[in-house]
């Protein structure tokens, strides 16, 4: 297992988009190599989508997005897979209710798997007879989309399993890192005046981190670290989920109709969390993970501090490594470490409303549906998480998420207004 302070991005010589397919797609079901058959069918709330089903979605957008359009000759596998297994893309057709995929019985996860292997094999086919621009734009944001269903694969049977009396593990083989101690919290004057953020063309990026643009930033200091487990446990001991002046109404009302009294997964002593690994012990140096933007933002009040912005975070990330705890560290949780900690181990909520950059453009025809439909009620988040995939990460990646959402590795980097530097 890798150190999270050890580099765990791909080494050696570049890779070709047909090795780069074929690992990204076989990496989907080495995560699953330790579930049982039962384990890939079950939905635990509507959030979460079964194992299987996402298995066979990302096939589907394969399918539907470069094989049909761009493969002559193509024949569509099976065409009752177009409306059990689209997710949102009205444009291409009707699908079955997100709510009810965990009744979806059949087709079987042998099925699914021979889909996938069909699938793969005509996208070779593909990449043999065009390796055209246009096809590799189209091939490498279907990995892409492959590497954030990955992430939600592991997130949501964690949830499935919270939901055992037994609380299974779901990689056995997981072994907690030693805890250590993390260095105190200090405020690190951030760059202030006009500032640019944003995709820079370098590289894949999604379509809602462009265009690139300016931004004015204020004077402003950010957390040299995130909040953990310890400190995130002071505010509960002190009654923060009791006190109706820490929190936005919407948040007191989500406190008190879903009796929240502590992070997800978090047993009633505050002494343990349910992990992928199963069951384990509270490490209080390692970042507190699994609550949502309304318990980040009362416990930033709590600690007389806010969340950041999410320009103010990129331009802060931007300065710093992009190595960290990733789900090729094979930890698939948390974990102390030293250094800021931008990438890896929890999304970081901000205070930004997930919305349009100033001349934004959504993908052309279905691909348009990606993201900027979402742009509405939701807030952002960056950084990744432990279960994020290295490569896939970078400073402008935008990611975004309910303000009550609580079943992703979710955690708080505070900041505070003004310039000078404090602990």
């Amino acid at each position: 297992m890798s150190s999270p302070q050890e580099a765990v991005r791909p080494v050696g010589p570049p890779e070709s988009l047909f090795e780069r397919y074929a690992r990204i797609r076989s990496f989907s079901q080495t995560l699953c190599a330790h579930l049982e058959i039962e384990d890939f069918v079950v939905q635990s709330m509507p959030d979460v989508s079964p194992t299987r089903w996402h298995l066979a979605h990302v096939t589907w957008f394969f399918e539907k997005f470069v094989l049909e359009p761009h493969l002559p000759g193509y024949r569509v596998y099976d065409e009752q897979y177009h409306y059990l297994f689209n997710s949102y893309y009205y444009t291409a057709g009707q699908m079955h209710a997100r709510p009810k995929r965990g009744l979806l019985t059949r087709p079987t996860v042998s099925q699914v798997l021979v889909y996938r292997a069909h699938v793969d094999e005509a996208v070779d086919k593909l990449l043999d007879q065009d390796d055209g621009e246009e096809i590799r734009k189209l091939v490498t944001l279907g990995l892409n989309h492959e590497q954030q269903h990955q992430e939600l694969m592991l997130t949501d049977i964690k949830h499935v399993f919270s939901c055992n009396p037994l609380e299974p593990a779901v990689n056995p083989e997981l072994t907690a890192p030693p805890t250590t101690a993390v260095a105190p919290l200090e405020f690190v004057a951030g760059d202030s005046g006009i500032c640019e953020i944003g995709a820079d063309g370098n590289g894949f990026a999604f379509d809602n981190e462009t265009p690139r643009h300016t931004t004015l930033l204020h004077a402003h200091r950010i957390a040299s670290r995130l909040v953990t487990n310890a400190e995130y446990r002071e505010f509960v001991r002190d009654g923060g989920y009791e006190d109706s002046r820490l929190w936005l109404s919407d948040g007191w009302a989500a406190v008190n109709e879903r009796d929240w009294r502590r992070p997800l997964y978090w047993d009633e002593e505050l002494t343990s969390e349910f992990t992928l690994g199963g069951r384990r012990d509270l490490d209080p140096s390692a970042p507190v993970t699994h609550v949502s933007y309304y318990e980040a933002d009362a416990y930033a009040r709590w600690a007389d501090c806010r969340l950041p912005t999410e320009a103010e975070w990129e331009v802060s990330a931007n300065q710093a490594d992009t190595d960290g705890n990733f789900v090729e560290s094979d930890h698939w949780h948390p974990i102390a470490g030293e250094g800021p900690q931008y990438f890896g181990d929890v999304w970081e909520w901000t205070s930004s409303a997930y919305g349009a950059y100033p001349g934004f453009r959504p993908l052309d025809g279905s691909l348009g549906e990606y993201n900027g439909k979402f742009m509405s009620n939701q807030m952002t988040v960056r950084g990744g998480s432990c279960v994020t995939s290295a490569e896939h990460i970078r400073a402008s990646y935008r990611s975004f998420f309910y303000p009550d959402a609580r079943w992703q590795f979710l955690g708080i980097r505070l900041a505070k207004d003004g310039t000078a530097r404090s602990s």
